[in-house]
């Protein structure tokens, strides 16, 4: 039997059907691997995480085929934790991390950015060093931090040790980012504060901190660190990311979604959307800290080019057993997702 000859219009029908038998697979590839993940983050209420707030409040990961479940933990570091016992899938959580960890021979990857600036103030006791001149003033002194080894940790020992001050002339302590913050330094249990907001701007907007370093802005960060420091982040380990694209890939569109809507909410937007615990009781004071660190807020979930550099250095200068000539920061980080999720919603 003679095939039929191949028409115009045969080959189109052909390609249509093609097409619709191809479709169920695309379909099924773009859905994600995972329709539930965990994520482990460290003080849910500070601005450091608002885009996580806002992502999970306004039902961004829903829409996009995922079910979070958000356990909260005292600091960074116990998130992280969280991570390496098994306890969670992804962490939002300071970039470093992944430098701190790639330093131990364990590889996790950052995927979406929320953060371009650590948001991390440092201020002064007005109480306990009613006199404070000079980073000298604090030798001997307390300062807390939200937990040890954290982002805030690095931020207060980078402050102190560029003025002369060395880290063991101070004493960390881990006050927390919310109300424990608060009652540490009202009760004189620590000197100073190196912390997030709305902690910092209450506590500054009362006069009870002199704020002597900033990083919520892009400018005090630069001040800081010498360059641009990625700072809240999705990350998990390399193998998760490899394993689950397409749920990263959603995890990722949620958050620049967050981001995009952040850019144009306005302060009632704000509050109607965030949990009233967030508030820490009083509004007024929530909204002013929003304003310090809009700037600090991702704008697409990108991470800039200059900024894993910055990170290795502020690290290496921090924790002796990270050695710059080791870590192959290409492993640290992926744009790949952010970029598709940006090209989505027109970030």
């Amino acid at each position: 039997m003679r095939n039929a000859p191949i028409t115009r219009r045969g080959f189109a029908l052909a390609g249509a059907c093609a097409a619709l038998l191809g479709a169920p697979a695309l379909r099924a590839q773009a859905r994600p691997e995972r329709t539930r993940v965990t994520i482990a983050v460290g003080g849910k209420g500070a601005f450091y995480y608002l885009p996580l707030t806002i992502a999970e409040q306004l039902g961004y990961f829903k829409a996009e085929g995922v079910d979070v479940e958000i356990t909260d933990h005292v600091g960074g570091p116990r998130a992280l934790q969280a991570l390496t016992t098994g306890g969670a899938d992804v962490v939002n959580g300071a970039y470093e991390h992944t430098i701190q960890l790639q330093s131990r021979n364990q590889f996790i990857q950052s995927f979406v950015l929320m953060g371009r600036a650590p948001q991390i103030a440092v201020g002064v006791s007005t109480k306990a060093v009613p006199h404070y001149k000079a980073p000298d003033d604090l030798r001997g002194r307390k300062i807390g931090v939200s937990a040890p080894g954290s982002s805030t940790n690095m931020v207060a020992n980078m402050v102190l040790t560029r003025a002369g001050v060395r880290a063991n002339e101070v004493s960390y302590v881990g006050v927390g980012t919310s109300m424990g913050a608060l009652s540490a330094l009202r009760s004189g249990q620590i000197d100073a504060m190196s912390n997030t907001d709305p902690v910092m701007t209450m506590l500054e907007q009362r006069g009870e901190v002199k704020i002597i370093s900033d990083t919520r802005t892009l400018k005090g960060t630069q001040d800081v660190f010498g360059g641009p420091m990625p700072a809240a982040c999705f990350y998990a380990a390399n193998e998760f990311v490899q394993k689950n694209p397409n749920t990263c890939q959603a995890m990722a569109n949620a958050v620049v979604h967050a981001l995009k809507w952040l850019q144009t909410a306005g302060p009632s937007d704000i509050i109607k959307t965030v949990p009233d615990a967030y508030l820490l009781g009083d509004r007024a004071l929530y909204l002013a800290s929003f304003s310090k660190v809009r700037e600090a807020i991702s704008l697409d979930g990108m991470l800039p080019d200059e900024g894993p550099r910055t990170a290795l250095r502020a690290m290496a200068s921090f924790e002796s057993g990270i050695r710059p000539e080791k870590i192959d920061l290409a492993r640290t980080y992926t744009n790949d997702f952010a970029r598709r999720a940006k090209e989505k919603f027109k970030t």
